[in-house]
């Protein structure tokens, strides 16, 4: 008998790490950030642990951010922080005997996608393959992909926004942009810097967002305090932003991923167009969480759009669904 080998699916994310281990579940849903001893070297924290140090460290911790823009830029940090979770989970020594699937953004060159190959290699997994994560988060939607049957997916992440078609199992065609949510929080530093003359960090941008980020005009407004270093004075000090000037902020940005999404479909073959007619299209990642995406989206387009009920967590989601039908095309993926 032929020994079932343990199924790893990672979304190795711009700005979270998630990961999935069969028989276990999703064991890691934290950010992709790793904090080191620059004495020894040595992993100090991970995950939030790490994000909590973000722009606050001194001269003897250095705070990592492994990926940029969807692709590994610091490779010994990437492996130093899947090291790091794989440590944390019980029973899984031998990853020799694993398999790993490693979720991408649709428009990564051949070199970074070897580098991420190279990143499993590297912890000892000797069988990887790499996905898009535009299918990956398509099947973990709850979208049946397997169909003749066309499915559209914009996935707007941390560092990637990814469109794309799918049919018949696999992608039929598919575009992304690295205009996404880490793009939208430096906006923002920028702009209160211009504006409000204050210098603030990216987190603090990245928690104005969350809070009061808007697309639709008809909600009402909101305020969210912002505090960071006077460029005047050159003291702490704090001013407050509305959720009317995130929102002229927000329209410039989503208008380029509106662009891609017209490309994307100028592309798309006639008989998967009069598909989308009737399925229209599924928005998953962190800025479908942005209230008013889904009305300024089709509003956009014209074609009936839905949020995703599990936008974060529906790539690593459908790593599961991959793992078991590897290789496989016009299947039922439930069998």
């Amino acid at each position: 008998m032929v020994e079932k080998k343990l199924g790893i699916g990672i979304d190795l994310g711009t700005t979270n790490l998630l990961v999935y281990i069969q028989g276990h579940g999703i064991i890691f849903n934290e950010p992709s950030v790793v904090a080191f001893d620059i004495e020894t070297g040595e992993v100090i924290a991970g995950g939030e642990d790490a994000f909590s140090m973000v722009g606050k460290t001194h001269n003897k911790i250095r705070v990592s951010r492994p990926l940029r823009e969807g692709v590994i830029s610091d490779m010994d940090a990437a492996k130093a922080l899947l090291k790091y979770v794989f440590e944390r989970v019980q029973n899984i020594k031998n990853l020799k005997d694993a398999k790993c699937l490693l979720c991408c953004p649709s428009e990564v060159t051949q070199i970074e996608r070897e580098a991420m190959r190279e990143l499993a290699l590297q912890m000892g997994i000797n069988d990887v393959f790499i996905e898009e994560e535009i299918k990956s988060g398509a099947i973990g939607a709850g979208m049946d992909i397997y169909t003749a049957n066309a499915a559209m997916v914009i996935d707007i992440g941390g560092g990637t926004t990814d469109v794309g078609v799918l049919s018949l199992g696999d992608v039929v065609l598919s575009q992304s942009i690295r205009i996404a949510g880490n793009y939208i929080d430096q906006e923002i530093v920028k702009y209160v810097h211009k504006t409000h003359n204050l210098v603030i960090g990216q987190k603090t941008a990245e928690r104005a967002k969350m809070e009061i980020a808007i697309l639709s005009e008809d909600e009402e407004e909101k305020f969210a305090r912002v505090s960071g270093r006077d460029l005047v004075t050159g003291l702490p000090a704090a001013t407050k932003i509305s959720s009317k000037e995130m929102r002229k902020l927000l329209l410039p940005i989503f208008d380029e991923v509106i662009n891609i999404v017209y490309s994307v479909l100028e592309q798309t073959p006639p008989e998967l167009s009069a598909d989308l007619v009737d399925n229209g299209i599924v928005v998953n990642g962190g800025g479908a969480l942005i209230p008013g995406v889904k009305e300024y989206v089709e509003e956009m387009v014209n074609l009936p759009v839905k949020i995703s009920d599990s936008p974060l967590t529906d790539v690593v989601e459908g790593t599961k669904v991959l793992l078991k039908n590897r290789g496989n095309y016009l299947i039922n993926p439930q069998d």
